[in-house]
């Protein structure tokens, strides 16, 4: 079943012809977007989160990595979602500065649900240090995700798109909830049967765990930047294509990635019984499915040397060749929906930047 948001739309959808708003050479690294990106949301950003109550600031501070619970300095995220709704406004020709309130929007309540989601998984770090429901307590760990979801609605409301742009990041939280809960749901179902996981529910739930925020953000920046409705729509899919490439790296990551830089224990996914795709893949093959299905469904079979065996059965069965194929694949729709638009040259030669770097996960 292919998820209804990554339905391609039949009707046109191009923007009229715009010009770069940068020179034609060569478009930054990664590395530089994000940081032009973080740096032109800052303060609109630190703005909002002055507005809140001392201490719900202080706790929103710490989640979004701009201070320690002892004044120390920031350790913040890398700003992927601003740099989304900044690069949507440009692609459509507008200036960035209009992308800022969907930047901030979208960065908050991607926020909110890191919060939620940490205290649901009982994770207790998060970019290498307390997750905020170890360092504050789960209660106070709540509200903060609470007053950020509403602030980052009040962010919206207080724009010229405000109806608009509000339906669009509630729609994408509606359909992030939905993600959150098919992946939880996923844990109990097994691992082999009827009754198992398949690809087509997996590319369903990360379009819309990962990849609803992403495309927001995208849409959010050309509609606040006066885009029509179809270049918006348009944007949306591309950023949940990009988002389910994204998770399915991340997927990848949690099996064969290096700890040192992903943050993560070797083979974590596994350990943890995750139903990502490298696995899924790997079970439908034949031969080798088999052997692996054993493994996983064998009490405490994944301790130690068991969770180094199912990896190795896992590349061995093809499913890192194939996950790695479908992240291709969704990232080279990704890039499609952007070339059937038209949109300013430079902006443009970003977003392919941006879009390769996020799903090869080389920022």
């Amino acid at each position: 079943m292919t998820p209804t948001a990554l339905r391609r739309p039949t009707a046109a959808t191009v923007t009229p012809a715009a010009t770069a708003n940068r020179t034609g050479t060569a478009p930054p690294d990664a590395g530089n977007i994000l940081r032009r990106c973080r740096d032109l949301t800052a303060p609109a950003l630190t703005e909002a989160i002055d507005g809140l109550h001392p201490w719900v600031a202080e706790m929103a501070r710490y989640a979004l990595g701009l201070r320690e619970p002892d004044g120390a300095g920031p350790s913040r995220g890398k700003g992927v979602r601003q740099a989304l709704a900044v690069l949507g406004a440009e692609a459509v020709s507008g200036p960035g500065h209009a992308g800022v309130p969907g930047a901030v929007a979208v960065e908050l309540v991607h926020t909110f649900s890191l919060l939620h989601d940490d205290i649901m998984d009982g994770d207790a770090l998060r970019r290498g240090r307390p997750a905020l429901w170890k360092a504050y307590g789960t209660g106070p760990a709540v509200l903060a995700g609470d007053a950020l979801f509403a602030l980052g609605v009040e962010t919206l409301a207080d724009t010229p798109h405000a109806g608009g742009a509000v339906r669009q990041l509630t729609t994408a939280l509606g359909d992030l909830v939905g993600g959150q809960a098919d992946d939880l749901l996923f844990a109990e179902r097994p691992w082999t049967g009827p009754e198992a996981v398949c690809a087509e529910e997996y590319a369903t739930m990360a379009e819309r765990k990962t990849g609803a925020l992403l495309g927001c953000a995208l849409a959010l920046g050309a509609r606040l930047a006066g885009a029509a409705d179809c270049t918006v729509a348009e944007l949306d899919g591309t950023g949940r294509h990009l988002g389910v490439a994204f998770q399915i790296a991340d997927d990848v990551l949690g099996v064969w990635g290096d700890p040192e830089s992903t943050g993560k224990p070797v083979h974590g996914d596994l350990r943890q019984g995750k139903k990502t795709l490298p696995v899924l893949a790997a079970l439908d093959a034949t031969p080798g499915g088999g052997e692996l299905a054993e493994l996983l469904t064998t009490p405490g079979a994944l301790d130690g040397d068991g969770v180094r065996r199912a990896a190795a059965l896992i590349e061995r069965a093809g499913g890192r060749t194939r996950a790695e194929h479908e992240a291709r694949r969704h990232l080279a729709e990704a890039r499609a929906r952007l070339t059937s638009l038209r949109l300013a040259p430079g902006p443009l030669g970003e977003l392919r930047t941006l879009l390769s770097a996020l799903a090869d996960r080389t920022v």
